[in-house]
């Protein structure tokens, strides 16, 4: 039996080849898969393509990196070198304007303290004026030898005079007695004094309880008393 598959005298033998799919259709040829190629490296143009536009040139928005001593500070424009100059004479402004409010306040505050101190030094003086033309009023009581209170006619000017006595040293001298003024004690007659002393103060009022004036003050100066027993 013959084969009808194979190839008769003088013809050449098929090759063999897959089936294909149906029959009477015509084989289609194997595809084979591309080559390996690497990956293209960043900002480098793929295989076979030309290369991408503005390439080697910066991006634009984005900001180049600056290094010291090599990138050149922009120049200021117009504009910027107007706004840094206003800024400036501003701050020149206010700077002036503290400077002088703080100078106001320092020189009121001074004459403030001046002021006070003419005033407290001016209620000073009236205070003192006033005291030294206000005298004290002093109470003036006859004593003895013991220091004894007795009646005031004892060291009154014309009661010891009428009586042959006389004044000498502060002391009133009535026969063999002794008496004189004690200003500013207290006690009533017949009782040892209390306080008080026996030198009449410069200045006051003096006088005795039943009126009689010792002393009229005022100022530091004196009158004439009635008595001679300060």
């Amino acid at each position: 039996m013959t084969d009808n598959n194979q190839p008769g005298p003088g013809q050449p033998t098929p090759e063999q080849g897959p089936p294909s799919g149906q029959p009477g259709q015509p084989q289609q040829p194997q595809q084979q898969p591309p080559p390996y190629q690497p990956a293209p490296a960043p900002n480098q143009p793929a295989p076979n393509q030309g290369p991408r536009p503005n390439q080697g040139a910066p991006t634009k928005g984005k900001m180049r990196q600056q290094q010291a001593g090599v990138t050149k500070p922009r120049q200021a424009t117009v504009a910027e070198q107007r706004a840094r100059a206003a800024a400036l004479k501003a701050q020149q402004e206010r700077f002036a304007a503290e400077s002088a409010a703080f100078e106001k306040k320092r020189k009121k505050r001074k004459r403030l303290l001046i002021g006070g101190g003419v005033t407290v030094g001016v209620v000073a003086l009236v205070a003192i004026w006033y005291a030294a033309a206000s005298p004290k009023n002093v109470t003036a009581q006859c004593t003895d030898s013991n220091n004894v209170i007795v009646d005031d006619d004892y060291c009154d000017e014309s009661y010891y005079r009428s009586h042959g006595g006389y004044s000498s040293g502060g002391f009133i001298y009535i026969g063999g007695s002794s008496y004189r003024y004690n200003y500013g004690g207290s006690g009533s007659v017949g009782q040892k004094v209390s306080g008080g002393s026996y030198t009449i103060p410069k200045g006051a009022n003096v006088s005795t309880k039943s009126g009689t004036s010792v002393q009229r003050g005022g100022f530091g100066i004196s009158s004439g008393s009635k008595s001679s027993g300060g």
